[in-house]
């Protein structure tokens, strides 16, 4: 089953006077993570007052945090969001749910789990872990076909992947 909270960023330091917080988004974006009306912190729900993106990092003012000191208590928190709030364009889906898809072969043989995805300047990667380890390019070209639903990822392997 998917997990319902995900991770979507870290405080990395105060913003300002007011007790905004700065948040590097471990999203898509900044912007994906300025939609979400609550973020969780150490599992407990926080509203977010206000948010808006400076330099591609989210600058948010939270319930609760009424000064620099209260934003200060929060540096290093990790910033969660429901997935339920979330709002995906067709066809697309999380990464952490990829993690622990079986990889087949176009011929069903099996190549192995994913472990992990890297999140590289050009395309994911999907670490997969079979007899051998498998770095395979997050591309059409390699990913022929995802079904999170059966949790099974069919895969185009070439020599040397």
């Amino acid at each position: 089953m998917a997990e319902r909270y995900l991770e979507g960023g870290r405080i990395i330091n105060t913003f300002g006077i007011r007790g905004e917080v700065k948040i590097e988004p471990w999203c898509d974006s900044a912007e994906f993570l300025r939609r979400f009306k609550t973020l969780y912190i150490d599992n407990q729900p926080r509203k977010v007052r206000s948010a808006r993106v400076h330099k591609g990092m989210l600058i948010a003012l939270l319930e609760g945090v009424e000064d620099v000191n209260g934003a200060m208590l929060l540096k290093n928190k990790v910033v969660f969001f429901d997935r339920g709030d979330a709002r995906l364009p067709k066809n697309s889906f999380f990464l952490a749910d990829v993690i622990g898809c079986t990889v087949v072969d176009e011929t069903g043989e099996t190549v192995g789990t994913v472990t992990e995805v890297l999140t590289l300047p050009a395309q994911n990667v999907y670490v997969v872990q079979g007899e051998r380890e498998h770095s395979i390019p997050a591309v059409p070209e390699f990913v022929l076909d995802t079904d999170l639903e059966r949790r099974v990822i069919r895969v185009h392997l070439i020599e040397g992947m």
